[in-house]
């Protein structure tokens, strides 16, 4: 902390002592029942300037000191609630001297009450004349400069409250991000979708390949995992004969930070019986656009200074196909191992050992092409090699009936037909394993229930996973994945204690 910023927590304590030896409670419960600001808006359109309400009683409100004004014997200041703000004005004739010398310690962020009527300013301004004031809560640290507001992308998402105090379009962002999810699983309901909720302690975690987070459970003496997927839970739902599901809940993957990936993150998992990854194309096309008329007013919107067109049809193509008309690659090489190696080589890309054409081919879509899908794009057909989950397709077992969609540059969905052959499932988990090799981070375990559960018949179905917080972004014009998420995860500061749990010696 630096002088400056001391000192003026100094000043706010004495102001408060101050208000403490004059009998105030900086932290009282007895203002109740406050209308929203909001509501009183509306109130002040007829009246016109330096005029009062006809008729009108006395309006209760409640906030945050945002400004004060403060003058001899008046003073003007902002108080903001969740719904609004509106100007009060304070004067000495009106509140009486005691009140208004106690008013006179008040300080920008203390929560306050009001009492009064409205009126408009000579500028035109609809505000509230004060009869009578109460403190509520004290604040002790001073807000940002009220003219600049809280602009250090650090202190915004390690002091995410104060932010949600000074910026009011963070504020509209975090709403909207609640209207998104409100409004998928209206549409999902509304299409025959039950929603239900799997584990997030697994023994065996499963439906993706990442790193997880590891705990142990002191009753049952054995290790558990926080999911880095619901979908073999919500696979073994639609064996017991759910045959439309959903889940919107968190995933964990103990893995990188960036501007698209925090390790925790709120997915969308749904499944369908009966259906294949084409009718999951239809699907998505048609929640994301209505979503995006919802929430943008168009299905044209623009996204850090690009323009999107989210209106279907949206393009399809298959893996190879991208390669050649988006990644540039000779449609001859791809139909020639050694030269799909060769070129995987050229570009630099480092492979397993073990890897064969199809992962090869995966890298070099990741590097020739993801970046360059600005308008939504399905990819579709990826190689069985990387889609251990997949149902193979029936005219070329070597790739799958899988989708990922991709809209700016990165990745927004990923669905496929599912596999519900118990016996290539099972040989897919076993090679899935034996090609992690050594790398204990990534739970090595093969998950024999889920394969049982196969074994007594799951109707053939297609499955899909949406990221809530990458669809957000893309719907609010978020540049990164922490301007989305309420508290992302961040480095200690400085100043905190280390978090690592430290062995007390023995004696």
């Amino acid at each position: 902390m630096d002088k400056q910023q001391s000192q003026l927590l100094k000043q706010r304590r004495e102001k408060a002592q101050t208000l403490v030896d004059a009998g105030v409670n900086l932290f009282g419960n007895s203002f109740k029942n406050p209308q929203p600001i909001a509501e009183l808006l509306p109130r002040g359109e007829v009246l016109a300037p330096e005029s009062h309400e006809d008729n009108g009683g006395l309006y209760r409100v409640a906030g945050r000191v945002m400004s004060l004004r403060k003058f001899g014997k008046a003073a003007f200041f902002h108080i903001q609630d969740e719904s609004g703000r509106i100007q009060i004005y304070a004067r000495k004739d009106l509140l009486g001297d005691d009140q208004f010398a106690l008013f006179k310690k008040w300080d920008v962020g203390d929560i306050v009450g009001v009492e009064g009527k409205l009126f408009k300013t000579k500028t035109g301004e609809l505000s509230v004349e004060a009869t009578s004031l109460e403190m509520i809560t004290k604040s002790f640290r001073p807000l940002p400069e009220k003219f600049h507001g809280l602009t250090d992308v650090e202190t915004r998402y390690r002091q995410r409250y104060v932010d949600l105090i000074v910026n009011p379009e963070v504020r509209d962002t975090f709403r909207k991000r609640v209207e998104i999810i409100r409004m998928i699983r209206e549409f999902l309901a509304n299409r025959g979708f039950m929603e239900v909720e799997t584990p997030m302690m697994q023994p065996v975690p499963g439906g993706a390949t990442a790193r997880p987070f590891k705990t142990h459970h002191n009753a049952l003496d054995m290790d558990l995992f926080l999911r880095i997927a619901p979908e073999l839970y919500l696979k073994r739902l639609l064996v017991g004969g759910f045959e439309r599901v959903f889940e919107i809940n968190r995933n964990f993957r103990n893995e990188g930070l960036s501007t698209r990936h925090n390790p925790e993150f709120t997915m969308l998992e749904f499944y369908q019986a009966y259906a294949t990854y084409h009718d999951l194309m239809d699907l998505t096309e048609e929640l994301i656009s209505w979503l995006a008329t919802e929430v943008c007013g168009s299905m044209e919107i623009s996204y850090q200074g690009t323009e999107v067109n989210l209106a279907p049809p949206w393009r399809r193509l298959t893996m190879e196909e991208s390669l050649v008309e988006v990644g540039g690659v000779a449609a001859e090489i791809l139909q020639d191992d050694a030269a799909v190696m060769a070129l995987v080589k050229e570009k630099g890309i480092e492979l397993q050992p073990d890897a064969g054409v199809g992962k090869a081919k995966t890298e070099l879509f990741e590097l020739l092409v993801e970046e360059k899908l600005i308008d939504p794009t399905f990819i579709t057909s990826y190689p069985t090699e990387v889609s251990p989950l997949a149902r193979r397709n029936e005219d070329d077992p070597t790739v799958t009936d899988r989708f990922e969609l991709f809209v700016t540059g990165r990745e927004l969905a990923n669905a496929f037909s599912e596999l519900n052959d118990p016996t290539d499932q099972y040989e897919r988990f076993a090679k899935q394993i034996a090609e992690r090799g050594d790398d204990d981070e990534i739970h090595p375990e093969l998950d024999h229930d889920y394969v049982r559960a196969l074994e007594y018949g799951m109707p053939p179905a297609a499955g899909e996973g949406i990221g809530i917080d990458r669809l957000v972004m893309l719907l609010t014009d978020a540049p990164s994945i922490r301007d989305v998420i309420l508290f992302p995860h961040l480095k200690p500061e400085v100043n905190e204690p280390a978090q690592k749990s430290r062995k007390k010696k023995k004696k």
